[in-house]
Order: C-alpha cells, then structure tokens, then sequence
C-alpha cells in the first residue's frame, strides 16, 4: 500500500502541469538602464545600458541611445551577468529518482552512442524552472550506463521542445572509460580479478575503436567512389561515432582517478582522437601538468564533494579546479547534479575561494564552456550580437543571499517561478483550509 501511495504521489508531480513559464514568456525590446555590467570578456561597466530587441543584444554601453520602443527597466543598484554554463548534468532527464518511469538517462546495451539525450528531455521538468531562476540558464545534459552511453546536449532551460532548447546543435558523444582499479573501498575482488576485469574491458574498447575506424575507412571509400564502392552496412552505434572520428564532434570521455586519467591520456594518444573532452577529474589535480601538456579541455566536478583518499586535505575536492587552472588546464566546472543543477553558484563559488579567484571563477561557468562547446559566438558573455541570455542580480551570484531580479534567456524575458517559489508563497500566506467547529471552540450547536 505505502509503495503505491509513493508511485501515485511522484506520479502526480511528473505529470502535474508545471508552472505557466513558457505561456508568459515574452520576446521584445528592452533598455536594461543604470547598471553595472560584467562582461566577462571586456572587462565592467558601470552605470550603464544593454539593449535587447528580440533574441539578441544590440546595444551596450555607458553612452546608448534608448530605443524609443523599449520597454525600459532600471537596474539601478543592479549587475548583469551572462547565464551560467553547468558542463555536465543530468537536468531534464531524470524527473523522481526512484521511479524508473521518469527516468530516461540510460539505454540498454553497454554500447549506444546512437542514443541522443536531447530526444529524452522533458521541457517541463519541475527541475528546470528551479534551476534556471538562481542564474543557470545552459546545462550539458548527458546520457548515463555503459561504455559508450550515447550522446549529449547543450540546451537552455526554456522551450517548449527539446529542439527549442537544443543550443547550436551541440552534441558531444560520451565514452565512460574502463576503471584501471577498484571500485571503492567496499569492491572485495581479488588483485588478479581486477587485472583480468581492466584488461576485457581496455580489449573490448579497443576493439570497439578498431571496428570503428574501418568502418569510417569503408564508408569514406564509398563516398569518394559510391558507383565503385560498397555501401557500408547499416550499423547505428559505428554511424554515431563516424563524426568523431572526423573530428567534427568532441568525444567526451569520463574518467576520474589519476591512474584511469593517465591510461585515458594514453588510449587517446594510441588512437589519435582529434577532438576530446575530459569530464570529472575529481583527482585531476594529481596529473594536472600531463592533461595541460596534452591540451585537453576538462570539465570539473563536483566542486562541492569530500576527498577521493583518506590521506587527502579535506578542502581537494575545492580546490582540484584551481590547481588544475595554475597548471595550464583550460576548466570549465560542472555539478554532475540532476536536482540540484541550481547549486552551481555555490560549486564555483567554492572554487573561487579555494585557490581559482572569483573572476576565473566566473570564467569556468560561462566563457570557457562556451568555447569548449564551440558557442561562444552566442553565449557565454555580454557582447553585441550575441544572444541575450543573461540575468540581473543585486549581488555576487556565489553568495547564497544574492537574489535574481531579472532573467533572460534568448531574449525572452521569463518570470522568477519555480515549484519551489509556489510553495514558498503557498505556506508563507496560508488560510487554514477549515472553520473551527462549535464543538472546537466550546459551544453547544
């Protein structure tokens, strides 16, 4: 009985309409006036004024003439920022964790590059609005399970598709890659065990890559010479990893102790894989100086997280994404998070005060991923002509008491509302639901 009053209440909440977001969305001009504002790329300005008409930024200056269709609102005492960039979630996903039905993160089958995430995403997630109205307004929402578990997206948090959310077509195919050790403090196997266990799974990645390779050697000879050649045969997961072979789509590949990002940086190498991202790295500061030569992008986190060693500082898992910045490693930071994506702040906030400094801090959730996802013609700072997702804070968004005034994301200027904003105002103004009975107050009827 408990276990199906469970599945009927998260039932409810999966499919209980969420709030009315997208219908009072609205795209316009507007004069953001009298604010201070962090570029990112070009420095601060104070007292000045950004200019949006439709889904873009058009003017930005301390000397901009007003347009005289603007709907103006003054941002006096107010800064705006670039939305935040979180580089690896799970957001849109994952609707109840316990409830495998609202669960499409994994496919069956250790390999499925094939699989898009972006098909997955359920625009009206209860997450998202929650998420995107403390200042994240771009996540990386990624697949899960296997070795080669499918493909990710970047998408924005508003829209009523996924196709509407889906930011410059970005996909990213990921590759969970093998663990070189144990499993954690409870994997009892044996030393041979785990040798032979890190040996069938390197065997069977390699070979998977071998098969790709010939494949794309077949379907690149056919192209060139299709009344000649054969055509290759359907084959959906070697057909997905053709872009990345070509270099045309980053291989993402996850992987965090050092030993399993030294094997990684090895097999990458051995293979000759043009274009690569590491995600994770919770010990990436131990080889910081090998991922700095190699010239991979990282995207760090959890920030947010304990030690992987006992021997370890307590303060690693804050500091990893600053020692890895000081060696050389160009970092984005990332939460891994499903729920509680709006944590990201906080993530970078650490960060900064372990050892990144708040401007590189800013730089990690913003620009740099940006640039990683090859977007930052459209995101990741404030420029004229790109887009106007940004948000307006009256103070540093690290800090847990910094509140949001405004928020944009493609120039559709969305209202502050979240499951979590109804229930607030729910309680904080609640009318008792029943009058007092005679019998209650101690009257005869």
């Amino acid at each position: 009985m408990n276990v199906l009053l469970i599945f009927f209440f998260a039932l409810r909440l999966v499919i209980a309409p969420a709030p009315d977001d997208a219908a009072k969305a609205r795209q316009g001009v507007f004069a953001l006036t009298n604010a201070r504002i962090v570029t990112v790329t070009n420095g601060t300005l104070e007292n000045a004024t950004l200019v949006i008409r439709n889904d873009r930024i058009v003017a930005l200056g301390t000397d901009v003439a007003i347009p005289a269709d603007a709907e103006v609102i003054d941002c006096a005492g107010l800064t705006i920022y670039p939305g935040l960039i979180d580089s690896g979630t799970q957001l849109g996903l994952i609707e109840v964790g316990s409830l495998p039905e609202t669960s499409d993160a994994s496919e069956i089958g250790d390999l499925t590059p094939q699989m898009q995430a972006l098909t997955a995403v359920n625009p009206n997630g209860m997450a998202i609005p929650v998420t995107r109205v403390n200042g994240v307004t771009t996540v990386l929402t990624e697949p899960s399970g296997g070795l080669l578990p499918g493909t990710a997206a970047l998408i924005n948090l508003h829209g009523y598709t996924p196709e509407q959310m889906h930011v410059g077509a970005v996909e990213v195919v990921k590759l969970q890659f093998p663990r070189t050790g144990r499993r954690g403090r409870f994997d009892r196997r044996s030393e041979e065990d785990v040798k032979k266990a890190v040996e069938e799974a390197m065997k069977k990645l390699d070979d998977t890559w071998n098969q790709a390779t010939l494949y794309a050697r077949i379907d690149s000879s056919y192209r060139a010479n299709p009344e000649k050649d054969r055509r290759p045969e359907y084959v959906p997961a070697m057909i997905a990893l053709l872009p990345v072979l070509r270099g045309e789509r980053p291989l993402m590949i996850t992987v965090d102790a050092s030993a399993d990002i030294e094997a990684a940086l090895k097999w990458v190498k051995k293979h000759n894989i043009p274009n690569v991202i590491f995600t994770g790295l919770s010990e990436g500061w131990r080889v910081a100086d090998q991922l700095a030569e190699a010239g991979i992008p990282c995207l760090v986190g959890p920030v947010l997280s304990t030690p992987t060693r006992d021997s370890d500082r307590y303060d690693k898992a804050y500091a990893n994404v600053g020692l890895m910045h000081q060696a050389g490693v160009k970092v984005a930071i990332r939460t891994g998070e499903t729920e509680n994506v709006r944590n990201l702040p906080y993530h970078a906030g650490f960060a900064a005060a372990y050892g990144l400094g708040k401007e590189e801090a800013l730089r990690a959730v913003t620009i740099v991923p940006a640039e990683i996802f090859g977007v930052s013609d459209q995101i990741g700072s404030l420029e004229v002509g790109k887009k106007a997702t940004l948000f307006v804070a009256d103070g540093d968004p690290f800090e847990t008491r910094t509140d949001i005034h405004h928020l944009f994301i493609d120039g559709y200027k969305l209202p502050l509302e979240s499951r979590h904003t109804q229930l607030y105002e729910e309680f904080l103004h609640r009318v008792p639901g029943l009058e007092k009975t005679s019998e209650q107050v101690g009257e005869r009827p």
